[in-house]
């Protein structure tokens, strides 16, 4: 039983204090005066600290480390064909390990406590995941309306059989591809098992011009109107982008109860525009946040993509203070948990103690007065000393020492 000590900072609360530790669970919070009654075996943290609820990356491509900054300059199109599908079909399972672990231990050393991965070579990233002990959704990539002989949707199977109720920390989700590569039957099929096992259901939705044209063309409709009929609208989806959805589309989102994954770096990048946040938070949608892959984005911080996330707002909103820092700190962890399934994202008795020891004894976190504000726009990753997860303190050292 261990404690963190400084300001707990979640969606909900803010104030001074300690967090206890027992087992894989927040046991209590209690004011530092409570300390003494309780029989603490360590005490990390103390007055110049933020202690947060672990931050979570909803949507990621650890193992695309590999390709930081390759391609830069190229459109999307060339980018995907002349860069990264060729090196793609090289992988070794090997290489896929390696750089898997260069991503990983990146979102541990920002901050994140959980990644909701989508990618191919799903077993080796998972094995990964555990070794390193990072609390992973991961979903072996699937398309058949594509021939990629690694997204094969056998392969998909096999891997959330694989891996289905064997790790506390590893959860196997289906991650079809996107609505324009993955036909319906297979969604249909894909909506069947997660409605059988309770699995999320991860995939690109709008990101896109192209995969909204397709779908136009193939079914004459949009793609949250195909999902739908697939079975596949409801709270267990975890959709992502959305840069190509209408204001229908969002509604329906909403009713369903799923989810949207915000990734503004990355739609700012590659497609030079992005979803009306503000817009979305108005309906009720559950927004998390997501950094997407290493290439093209650059980073796997959570820091960053709150600040993006913000700022921007106001541009697609058309107005300053568009969406509140204490909106985009819930995005980044209790909004994020609760994509997931996650009884976490708060810092409160009963939850995981999945949690980040943010070292706050930097000029950039003075005056300590908005705290929220702080946290989204003036705080980075590398502020961050500790991460606990499922109760097991990892220390930075561990994961940024080559």
């Amino acid at each position: 039983m261990f404690a963190l000590l400084g300001k707990l900072v979640d969606y909900n609360s803010l104030r001074d204090g300690a967090v206890i530790v027992d087992g894989n669970i927040i046991q209590a919070v209690i004011s530092e005066e409570e300390l003494k009654d309780w029989g603490i075996d360590e005490v990390y943290g103390g007055e110049d600290y933020i202690i947060t609820p672990g931050f979570v990356n909803a949507h990621t491509h650890v193992t695309m480390a590999r390709f930081r900054g390759l391609g830069e300059d190229l459109p999307t199109e060339e980018w995907l064909e002349k860069i990264i599908w060729p090196m793609e079909k090289t992988w070794s399972k090997k290489e896929v390990r390696e750089w898997a672990e260069v991503g990983i231990r990146e979102a541990l050393a920002n901050g994140s406590t959980t990644i909701n991965d989508h990618y191919f070579f799903a077993n080796e990233i998972a094995r990964v995941a555990e070794k390193l002990g990072i609390r992973a959704f991961i979903g072996q990539t699937v398309m058949d309306e594509v021939d990629f002989p690694l997204a094969s949707p056998e392969e998909g199977f096999r891997f959330f059989k694989r891996w289905d109720g064997k790790s506390e920390l590893v959860k196997p989700v289906f991650a079809p591809h996107a609505t324009n590569t993955v036909s319906e039957e297979l969604m249909r099929e894909l909506a069947g098992l997660s409605e059988e096992t309770g699995a999320r259901v991860h995939i690109h939705l709008a990101q896109s011009r192209a995969e909204v044209r397709e779908v136009k063309k193939r079914y004459g409709f949009s793609p949250v109107s195909l999902l739908k009929r697939a079975g596949l609208l409801n709270e267990r989806l975890v959709g992502v982008h959305g840069v190509y959805l209408g204001v229908s589309d969002f509604k329906a989102l909403t009713q369903a109860g799923s989810t949207l994954v915000h990734c503004p770096t990355s739609n700012v990048k590659l497609e030079a525009k992005t979803v009306n946040l503000r817009l979305l938070l108005d309906f009720g949608l559950n927004v998390a946040l997501g950094n997407d892959s290493p290439n093209p984005t650059g980073i796997l911080d959570p820091f960053l993509e709150m600040r993006t996330a913000g700022v921007i707002a106001n541009m697609t909103a058309g107005k300053a203070h568009a969406v509140p820092a204490r909106e985009i700190f819930g995005m980044a962890t209790l909004f994020g948990a609760r994509a997931l399934g996650l009884r976490a994202g708060l810092i409160k008795p009963g939850y995981l103690a999945d949690l980040v020891l943010i070292n706050a004894d930097k000029p950039w976190f003075m005056p300590m007065e908005n705290v929220y504000s702080l946290l989204v726009y003036s705080a980075r990753g590398s502020d961050v000393e500790k991460v606990v997860i499922n109760g097991k303190i990892l220390e930075k050292e561990n994961f940024t020492s080559s």
